[in-house]
């Protein structure tokens, strides 16, 4: 039986394939994501991370006497269920009251207050031209998260198609003139375009595919921009309700790691910034901590065995681990709420978002680097 390979330089290239490089690839890295589909079994792969850094070799257990939970094997979160955002704060009603409001969440978000302010009229519209769209504030931010950084990379905040513009946007009750770099008329027509065709946004089956009908998108480019919309989404509406939170360890490590959603899957990568096209599993989580300030060991063992451990459900920005606490804990994600993951999960695949625990994986618990 052959010993595991070492971990490549930061500067080799993966040991199987050479994959896409850097972030101007992003959107051309396959993100096999269907909704409900078991994508590739990662944790049948043998484990993700590179060797241990102080030289030692796990040599992996005979066939016959194997435990699947110690070495990688068994199934594993490699299935991203339908979901939506979880509910946020709701937008109040008023001109002055909705400045306030966008003034206050506007700097822990990082939203700018326009374009918060628009995005809350957007659902305000939507509530009385179609109240069983349930349209909410948080996805129009993950869309203009997604696709202009909140109108700062361009002059269509809600990246709405010729086609959907002059469809919705051409009459919006309120405004003279709309124009398409208006946040307030942007979030309006993206509204509408959101929920024709009787969508309800509400639940995870109508979000999910409103949000791949607005694109318009296909194949790998339509699952990167609903991937960053969720995420983005998830991370909006927890930190509307604790906006307090917006300067701590775990949201900027949060932050970092949404940023490096497409990113390929390298073994033993540490990413760009470090001469790699990726990341592993454990080499995002330690990236993304350092960005915060936070240092951690390199690989998902050594995390698990270094953090203080998490009693019952794990929040935003812990690390979830997978494997045997006996022997060895072979992955790690980053907790992002709702019951998902930012996630490196093998070679073949992009950094994205998945279910955390499903039935039959062999999750073993979390732990928090930093409040």
């Amino acid at each position: 039986m052959t010993e595991p390979e070492p971990a490549p330089s930061a500067s080799e290239p993966s040991p199987k394939k050479s994959w896409a490089h850097g972030v101007a690839m992003r959107g051309l890295v396959a993100l096999p994501l269907v909704a409900g589909l078991a994508t590739a079994g990662w944790l049948l792969a043998g484990g993700n991370d590179p060797a241990p850094v102080d030289g030692r070799q796990l040599v992996p257990v005979p066939a016959a006497k194997q435990d699947p939970a110690t070495v990688g094997g068994g199934a594993g979160p490699s299935v991203l269920e339908v979901s939506a955002p979880v509910k946020a704060q709701e937008t109040p009603k008023g001109a002055r009251p909705l400045e306030e409001w966008a003034g206050k969440l506007a700097g822990p978000l990082d939203i700018p207050a326009k374009s918060l302010m628009g995005y809350a009229n957007g659902e305000l519209a939507l509530r009385g031209e179609q109240p069983n769209c349930h349209l909410s504030w948080v996805t129009l931010a993950g869309i203009g998260a997604a696709s202009s950084n909140h109108g700062r990379g361009g002059d269509n905040p809600l990246g709405l198609s010729a086609q959907q513009w002059k469809k919705h946007g051409a009459s919006i009750p309120g405004i003279a003139k709309p124009a398409l770099a208006d946040p307030d008329s942007a979030s309006v027509a993206a509204g509408r375009a959101l929920c024709a065709s009787g969508a309800d946004l509400g639940g995870g089956n109508g979000w999910w595919k409103a949000i791949a009908a607005y694109q318009g998108g296909k194949g790998n480019e339509a699952e990167l921009f609903r991937q960053r919309v969720l995420g983005n989404a998830q991370l909006y509406a927890t930190l509307s309700l604790d906006p307090a939170r917006s300067a701590s360890p775990a949201v900027k490590a949060t932050r970092f790691a949404l940023g490096q959603l497409g990113l390929p899957y390298v073994w033993g990568g540490n990413g760009p910034e470090a001469g790699a096209a990726g990341f592993d599993c454990s080499g995002l989580t330690k990236a993304s901590y350092d960005e915060a300030g936070v240092a951690l060991p390199r690989t998902a063992d050594s995390q698990f065995r270094a953090l203080p451990q998490v009693a019952g459900e794990p929040k935003l920005g812990d690390l979830v681990f997978y494997g045997n606490p006996s022997t060895r804990i072979h992955h790690v994600g980053l907790y992002l709420g709702n019951g998902l993951m930012i996630n490196a999960p093998t070679e073949g695949q992009a950094i994205q978002i998945h279910t955390y625990h499903s039935k039959g994986d062999d999750y073993t618990g979390a732990g928090r680097p930093a409040a």
